[in-house]
């Protein structure tokens, strides 16, 4: 039974890693090693727990609501605003109109607050309901609506001139 459970979380990992680090980039704001991090933190934790994980209505949402969770509680834990990075200020411009679009909306969200980005990242790219979003951050339906509209204006905000480019298209 034991061997069991372990290849069901196995085959579970394989199959969500992927799409819990696409999540945890979109967190980080483009941080690929804290991403990592919080990928194998979140699958650890999952393991722990895999007998009532499995038997979960959506182990999937679960996996979702521990990796955000995990990234909300390390940047508590980390809450200066220093950031080590191996990026110069400096940016180039690339010659590929998509992937200067996906950097300048990485760059905006690097630069909203942790909460605000979670609250994108959970309702825009997970998809997640108002409630959905509101249970895993453990806050008010209201309180995800109100970050919801106050982040997507400050996003606008951020990037208004470095979007203009691609208003032509």
């Amino acid at each position: 039974m034991r061997q069991r459970r372990s290849d069901e979380y196995a085959e579970f990992a394989r199959a969500r890693a992927g799409h819990l680090y696409r999540s945890a980039c979109l967190l980080t704001a483009g941080d690929t090693h804290l991403a990592e991090d919080l990928v194998q933190e979140t699958l650890g934790r999952l393991y722990v727990r895999w007998g009532r994980v499995s038997r979960a209505e959506n182990p999937a949402g679960y996996a979702q609501t521990v990796l955000t969770r995990t990234f909300l509680a390390h940047r508590r834990r980390h809450s200066s605003g220093e950031r080590v990075t191996d990026r110069l200020p400096d940016r180039g411009v690339a010659a590929d109109g998509d992937a200067s679009l996906r950097l300048t909306l990485m760059d905006g969200l690097s630069r909203l607050p942790v909460k605000d980005r979670a609250v994108l990242v959970l309702r825009y790219w997970e998809d997640r309901s108002v409630a959905q979003t509101a249970d895993v951050l453990d806050v008010s339906s209201a309180a995800v609506r109100t970050r919801c509209v106050r982040a997507l204006g400050r996003l606008r905000e951020l990037l208004s001139e470095d979007l203009s480019e691609y208003a032509g298209r």
